[in-house]
């Protein structure tokens, strides 16, 4: 996955507005909060930001 990271600095949970962090080995963005904990999927190289498409970590 190859997203920089200023924009993973500016990228937000769109559910909670939490900070966004890079699954390790995967493509896949986590929200940082401790209750949210949706996953969002990156799709050749787009964040894929739609609760709907997100998963429950």
């Amino acid at each position: 996955m190859k997203i920089d990271e200023w924009l993973l600095d500016i990228l937000a949970c769109p559910a909670c507005k939490s900070p966004l962090s890079a699954v390790p080995e995967s493509d896949e963005l986590a929200c940082t909060s401790q209750t949210c904990g949706l996953v969002y999927p990156v799709r050749d190289d787009i964040p894929v930001l739609l609760v709907d498409e997100a998963r429950k970590a």
